[in-house]
């Protein structure tokens, strides 16, 4: 098997709770096709790694700012 068969399936609640959102969230991600998900029977479930990558993918990464010299015109 591979990596991508053995991934975890988490329901909708487990998938909320890894976000720190609602359960809301992670069904209107699904409802706007914003994530894969898997249908077992009537069941929603969603790859951990779905969720890890949709994590990478909304990754901000923070401004480094430079340290400008203070300006020293004439007063």
């Amino acid at each position: 098997m591979t990596a991508k068969n053995t991934d975890r399936l988490l329901t909708v609640k487990e998938a909320a709770e890894l976000l720190g959102t609602t359960e809301r969230f992670p069904r209107r991600l699904i409802a706007e096709r914003r994530i894969a998900y898997v249908k077992v029977g009537s069941h929603v479930r969603i790859r951990a790694s779905v969720l890890e990558a949709y994590l990478l993918a909304n990754t901000v990464e923070p401004v480094r700012r430079r340290v400008r010299p203070r300006w020293r015109g004439a007063a």
